[in-house]
């Protein structure tokens, strides 16, 4: 499937009247029906100061590249719902996400409907963003609070934004990643100050580790038992715009200690940025998602159960489970499907998903599959063989292009004599052809 592109038929404009900033951010997405409500929120910032010091390094994150792809002019997300304002997106080579978490407490104003879009976030209004001052008053409109009426006579100018394929893959995956995290340091500003300090200057090679030697927390070359591990650390001076202003930090490293990310607390607000293992190497793949997707649950299912959720709300799966009469494993399949459309994201401070719906076409998230539509493929084509199943074991083969290739589920290990197997050893997901076979068993 091609890349996105879209129009913004208006653009984010910033103003101000009567001693008041007023922003107003034009949205814009693929959904007909979310196009067609003018306006998500309209309010006041509790503390513009810091909102734009965020929206600023967001703006840095979403037009960086660290990778072979150049930078390009991307606009991040926002998910307007349940008290809550969530703004996300992620670098050009999709090395970084970054999401602004606005609690309750940061905006005053009326949540007029639920629902995620695309937001312009252009040049003008981010200068204007950059010269708020702490004593300043801003309100904001995520949308235009009238609907205007555009006749033959006059014309808006439209911004055209393309959206490539990678950057929504990683939007559905990126959640995944994060589930797997643990906190693993937790940093007052003081203390966050002079480990960015000890940040290496320019663009260095090699894995960097956060560590801690007698109560101070530095970067270094050399691993230890408690260090979580940095790959392309000069991605971390993204977060350099907010350092003067932040409370503290917490830092989260995954199970395979591979992928981290950065919480910064401000109280009112949150702004997290994540880190892909390396910065040749993005959030894109959909291999973590494939574990749980092993039921072929029916697509009505999914879309029965996203009726239910409202935008930004806590996805509790044993209360829906028990409410709903799912069964828990069945709301675990579920859940993961949900999650590999991008209809959940996930909070580390609180544990827990949230909901939110993607401002695509879901025929699009689904087509962002392909081994779940291959091993489908191979299931219906009875290319798979259950050669041995006993307690803990099953071995078959599955025809490939000339080939048939040899698949062990051994307790919880699992191997294929495929290429994708021996190249990635399971580290960006299972192949198509362990996954159909756990897909015939299940």
């Amino acid at each position: 499937m091609t890349d996105l592109e879209y129009n913004y038929k208006g653009i984010s404009t910033y103003s101000k009247t009567k001693g008041i900033n007023n922003l107003v951010l034009a949205h814009q997405t693929e959904i007909e029906e979310v196009n067609n409500i003018p306006c998500f929120f309209w309010g006041s910032l509790t503390d513009p100061y810091v909102t734009a010091k965020c929206w600023t390094t967001i703006a840095k994150v979403v037009r960086s590249s660290f990778g072979p792809t150049p930078p390009s002019l991307r606009d991040p997300i926002v998910s307007a719902g349940s008290e809550r304002l969530r703004f996300e997106g992620f670098s050009s080579c999709n090395g970084v996400y970054v999401r602004l978490d606005m609690k309750p407490e940061a905006i005053d104003g009326e949540f007029i409907a639920n629902g995620t879009t695309n937001v312009d976030f252009n040049d003008p209004m981010l200068n204007a963003l950059n010269a708020i001052q702490k004593n300043e008053k801003v309100t904001l409109a995520v949308g235009q609070q009238d609907v205007q009426v555009i006749t033959s006579k006059a014309k808006v100018t439209e911004k055209k934004v393309t959206l490539p394929m990678r950057w929504i893959k990683g939007l559905t995956s990126v959640q995944l990643y994060l589930a797997d995290m643990d906190i693993k340091f937790e940093l007052n500003k003081i203390q966050t100050i002079q480990l960015f300090q000890s940040l290496p200057k320019g663009t260095v090679k090699g894995d960097f580790f956060i560590t801690k030697r007698a109560g101070k927390f530095m970067f270094s070359t050399l691993a230890t038992a408690d260090s979580v591990r940095i790959g392309g650390v000069q991605r971390l001076r993204l977060l350099e715009g907010i350092l003067a202003i932040v409370d503290k930090i917490f830092i989260y490293e995954s199970s395979d200690k591979q992928t981290c990310a950065i919480v910064a607390e401000f109280g009112k607000m949150q702004l997290l940025m994540a880190f892909s293992p390396d910065s040749y190497r993005g959030f894109s793949g959909e291999g973590n998602v494939l574990e749980t997707m092993t039921e072929n649950l029916p697509i009505e299912w999914v879309y029965g159960l996203n009726s239910l959720l409202k935008s930004n709300e806590t996805f509790d799966p044993t209360m829906l489970s028990i409410e709903n009469d799912i069964d828990f494993g069945t709301m675990d399949n579920l859940a993961s499907n949900l999650s590999s459309m991008g209809l959940l994201g996930y909070d580390l401070s609180e544990k827990a998903h949230f909901y939110r719906r993607l401002p695509f076409k879901t025929e699009r998230i689904l087509s962002l599959n392909p081994r779940l539509k291959n091993a489908k493929k191979l299931i219906d084509n009875e290319d798979i063989e259950i050669v041995e199943r006993r307690a803990n074991y099953i071995e078959a083969k599955v025809k490939g292009s000339g080939v048939l290739h040899k698949v062990i589920i051994d307790n919880n290990s699992q191997r294929c004599t495929c290429d994708w197997f021996t190249a990635y050893q399971g580290k960006r997901g299972i192949c198509k052809h362990i996954l159909g076979v756990k897909m015939i068993i299940s």
